[in-house]
């Protein structure tokens, strides 16, 4: 989109910033429609700008927080350009150009898109699976193995080699014991799952517990304070690995937004319908039919302002 008008991809990514990130009342949900509709250069602007999913899901973990457990602090349109490395105004925005900072795991050896998923074979025997919008780093010395998990989520079956496996992340280290084992970064810290073997974690904490074996069947959160119990919201960790999402009596805003990490663009849940629980398994390879699915066992209607905007909110 080099072409496109500056000041319309700015407006773009002041939506952007403000519908995923701040509460969107009925007037600024009006506001954005009014601004989406004005022309078709608006939604071809929008559409691009919504295509960026994968580096708003990067952004640092406090953000996230905030999003997550739906916090009215509003985020400033200078503070969320900075966070996505943006450059806007009167220094101008090229599209993916010089002034475009790549966050992270951008230039990862191996990489996904939102909505893709992989399989990576390494020159030792193993096999990484990547998740949806996630990327590592592999290298390999004459002493030891270490993979660098920039940012998503992977799932690691280990070869056999004498050299030890490490897994660096965001909030410790991992040596893997001859395991399959996955690995998701979260808002709240960093997720460890244990299918087979051993893998003992070294977490970026001072704390007396920042050192924990895990056997087969464990899984922990770990972050800067330690080590602790994860958060128990129904979800499968391991769904995706076959292509699902697999949910227990999950919570509807926490469904949408595990899905939303399979879809470009803005997925919202009203706060009417947020409590309501989800229970089955959906493929993942087609989100749209996942939410026609939703509409259909509870009382809540799937609106599509555009492919890239879709909100779930009460039947009416």
């Amino acid at each position: 989109m080099p072409n496109s008008d500056p000041r319309l991809v700015d407006q773009a990514i002041q939506w952007m910033i403000k519908l995923r990130f701040n509460v969107a009342d009925d007037a600024s949900t009006a506001a954005f429609d009014r601004w989406l509709h004005t022309s078709a250069e608006h939604q071809q602007v929008w559409q691009r700008v919504a295509t960026m999913n994968d580096d708003f899901n990067q952004l640092p973990a406090q953000v996230g927080r905030h999003a997550l457990q739906g916090a009215r602090q509003r985020i400033s349109r200078r503070e969320g350009l900075k966070l996505l490395g943006l450059v806007a105004g009167a220094a101008g925005l090229t599209w993916l150009g010089r002034d475009y900072t790549p966050l992270p795991g951008l230039m990862a050896d191996y990489r996904t898109a939102t909505g893709e998923r992989r399989w990576v074979a390494l020159d030792d025997g193993s096999k990484i699976q990547l998740n949806s919008a996630s990327a590592f780093d592999a290298t390999f010395s004459a002493e030891r193995r270490l993979v660098h998990l920039h940012r998503g989520e992977m799932l690691v079956n280990t070869g056999v080699d004498d050299r030890p496996l490490w897994v660096q992340t965001r909030d410790g280290y991992l040596r893997a014991l001859g395991s399959r084992f996955l690995v998701r970064e979260e808002a709240q810290g960093t997720l460890l799952a244990v299918q087979q073997g051993a893998v003992a974690l070294f977490a970026n904490s001072r704390e007396a517990n920042a050192r924990h074996v895990l056997k087969a069947g464990e899984q922990v959160l770990f972050d800067h304070t330690g080590v602790h119990a994860p958060i128990a919201n129904g979800l499968d960790p391991w769904g995706w690995s076959d292509g699902v999402i697999s949910a227990h009596n999950m919570r509807l805003d926490d469904f949408l937004s595990e899905l939303s990490r399979y879809r470009n663009g803005l997925l919202r849940c009203s706060e009417a319908v947020a409590g309501l629980r989800v229970s089955g398994t959906y493929q993942l390879n087609d989100t749209d039919q996942v939410l026609s699915l939703v509409a259909q066992s509870l009382p809540v209607d799937v609106t599509y302002r555009s492919r890239y905007w879709v909100t779930v909110s009460p039947r009416v």
